[in-house]
C-alpha cells in the first residue's frame, strides 16, 4: 500500500518527504486555507516534494463549474489529480475530466454503491473518508471491505483510505487491500513511535560507547576513499 500525506502546509511536506516513504499527497479546500500563500505555488511545490499524485479540490457545485476548475487546477502541475466530491454533478465531471485524461480523486465516498457508480464514472482514486464513518457510530473496517470486495481485485479505479485517525486505520487498509493511505502529518509521526525500538537504540549506543576505539574505527571508515571503479 502506497501512503500519501494529507495536508496543506509544505513544511510538513518538507519534512516528511525525507523519510523517503511518501508516494504522493492530497490537499483540499480546508487545509489549504490554513496556510499563508498562493494556494497555487503551495500546491506546485508539494507535487515537487512528493513527486507522485497530488490531489487539489475544485469548489464549484455543477459540473460544468467542477470541469472548469478541475482543468485550471491540472495545468498547475502534471502531477496534480482533480479532487472531485461525490455527487451527481461529481460523477459527470469526473466522467468528463477523465475523458480528456485528466486523473480523478472521487472525495467523500461512503458505500460500496457510491464507489461502484465513482468507478463507472472514470475516477482513479476512490476515497472512503474511515474516520468520518467512525464519527457515526458505522465500523469504517466493515465499509471499507465492502468497497474493495465491491470493486474486485481487477478494478480500473484505485481505493484510497482516507480520514485516518489512529495507526490501526492504516493497519486496516493495508490488510483490506487498499492501494493508498492518505495519512496526516501527526499521524505519520505517530507511526514511527515503539518504546522497544527507542530503548534498542539506547541499548546500542550505550554498549558502543563501551569501546572509544570502535568510534574511532567508523570515523576512519568512513573517511576513508571510495575504491577507483575498474
Amino acid at each position: 500500500m502506497k501512503l500519501f500525506i494529507d495536508t496543506g502546509s509544505v513544511a510538513e511536506v518538507e519534512e516528511i518527504a525525507g523519510w523517503g516513504v511518501l508516494s504522493g499527497a492530497t490537499t483540499n479546500p480546508t487545509l489549504l486555507a490554513k496556510e499563508e500563500g498562493d494556494p497555487g505555488d503551495i500546491i506546485r511545490r508539494i507535487c515537487e516534494l512528493v513527486d507522485g499524485p497530488t490531489s487539489a479540490e475544485v469548489v464549484s457545485q455543477d459540473p460544468d463549474g467542477m470541469a472548469a476548475e478541475g482543468r485550471a487546477l491540472a495545468r498547475l502541475h502534471p502531477q496534480v489529480v482533480v479532487k472531485v466530491p461525490f455527487s451527481a454533478a461529481g460523477l459527470a465531471a469526473s466522467r468528463e475530466l477523465s475523458s480528456e485524461g485528466i486523473r480523478v480523486n472521487m472525495t467523500l465516498v461512503f458505500s460500496a454503491t457510491q464507489a461502484l457508480l465513482t468507478q463507472e464514472a472514470g475516477a482513479t482514486y476512490v476515497s472512503c473518508f474511515m474516520g468520518r464513518v467512525d464519527d457515526i457510530s458505522v465500523d469504517s473496517a466493515a465499509v471499507l471491505e465492502e468497497i474493495v470486495d465491491a470493486l474486485g481485485p481487477d478494478r480500473d479505479a484505485q481505493v484510497l483510505a482516507a480520514s485516518l485517525r489512529n495507526p490501526l486505520h492504516a493497519v486496516t487498509a493495508a490488510r483490506l487491500g487498499c492501494e493508498v493511505a492518505t495519512v496526516p502529518a501527526k499521524l505519520l509521526q505517530q507511526m514511527l513511535v515503539h518504546p522497544l525500538t527507542e530503548a534498542g537504540i539506547e541499548k546500542f549506543a550505550a554498549d558502543w560507547q563501551t569501546r572509544p576505539e570502535l568510534a574511532e574505527w567508523l570515523e576512519a571508515l568512513v573517511l576513508r576513499p571510495e575504491p577507483a571503479a575498474r
